[in-house]
């Protein structure tokens, strides 16, 4: 005698995919009956770039002419340009010999440039002014060249 092709193991496999398929069936139906009542609801943003519930009034449109817009970086004027390898004055923050790096202030901005024992041309300490020129790392600028005064 034949034994069946079909062990207990797949036939309760079948029966929980069954089961699956029925739940999913009346889910979808759930949804697509519960959907009719739509909460869809429209936004609008108003001049100060807030969302509110009304419309914005017609009347207070302003006409832009697209050509006055500027995408990307602003042509810079001849005075204004400044030149990055200039010798810049400052004042050493910090500086750590173990570790060989530290930080120096500009003194016309105030901006804090870091420094590596590599871009030193003499020695320096906390507290000492110096001369640096600037050059970008990867992180920001980098004081290099940098000399005591």
């Amino acid at each position: 005698m034949a034994k069946s092709q079909q062990t207990f193991n797949k036939i309760e496999k079948e029966k929980q995919r069954a089961k699956k398929r029925e739940e999913k069936r009346k889910k979808k139906e759930e949804r697509k009956s519960s959907s009719k009542g739509s909460s869809f609801e429209i936004a609008y943003v108003d001049k100060n770039g807030n969302l509110t519930d009304t419309p914005p009034d017609p009347e207070d449109k302003v006409e832009i002419d697209a050509s006055e817009i500027e995408i990307g970086v602003p042509k810079k004027v001849e005075g204004e340009e400044e030149d990055k390898h200039a010798p810049k004055e400052g004042k050493v923050s910090f500086f750590d010999h173990s570790k060989g790096f530290g930080f120096i202030i500009d003194s016309n901005t105030q901006e804090k440039h870091f420094v590596h024992v590599s871009g030193l041309i003499d020695e320096i300490d906390e507290n000492d002014k110096v001369t640096f020129e600037l050059e970008r790392g990867m992180k920001g600028m980098n004081a290099v060249r940098v000399k005591k005064i």
